[in-house]
């Protein structure tokens, strides 16, 4: 199979099991993997989110996306994934999510897959996943000019009905410089 085919094919294939999970009626019933219940616990469920981007060289004065912030949670595949989908607008623009994360059995972490529709970004593997202490951080590398560039988003603040994501890049002297906060409460 060609491989601009497999970038269509994953997205659709992710859509069509939260579709069928959706449909499937409530999620109340899975019994999660071990490795999932955690997450189920801390993500499982409607949130409200607030996202506030730092001044940087795309929003000089800074941005955010505050109107129907929303997205939704919930656990699929038998209890073996988590899907969460939503969308928000604001200064920052329109954006619309959809995240998988399943437990990786043989790399002993988390897989973490995306889909951004905003200003032209689209879907991909996104690294791994863990838990550090209370917090859920994921890591992965993105191209920034052209140099493989060292990203993190943490999620931290962990309470039943909030959680705070902080979307970091590593600097030149190897500190993590916020970029993004999204701050989420339970609907």
């Amino acid at each position: 199979m060609p491989v601009p085919r497999i970038r269509w094919l994953i997205p659709a294939v992710f859509s069509s099991c939260l579709l069928f999970a959706q449909g499937s009626g409530s999620t109340s019933s899975i019994t999660p993997a071990p490795e999932m219940a955690r997450l189920a616990r801390t993500f499982v469920g409607g949130w409200n989110n607030v996202e506030t981007m730092e001044p940087n060289q795309r929003w000089p004065h800074g941005a955010e996306r505050r109107r129907r912030g929303t997205s939704h949670c919930e656990l699929s595949t038998g209890g073996t994934t988590l899907i969460c989908q939503g969308s928000s607008d604001g200064s920052a623009g329109k954006l619309d999510h959809l995240i998988v994360i399943w437990w990786d059995k043989n790399a002993q972490r988390y897989g973490f897959f995306i889909c951004y529709k905003d200003w032209g970004s689209g879907c991909e593997s996104r690294g791994t996943a863990h838990w550090e202490g209370d917090g859920f951080v994921n890591d992965y590398t993105e191209n920034i000019n052209g140099k493989p560039t060292k990203m993190r988003d943490s999620f931290i603040d962990i309470t039943p009905n909030s959680h705070t994501l902080i979307a970091a890049i590593e600097t030149a002297d190897g500190k993590m410089k916020t970029l993004i906060t999204s701050r989420s409460t339970r609907r």
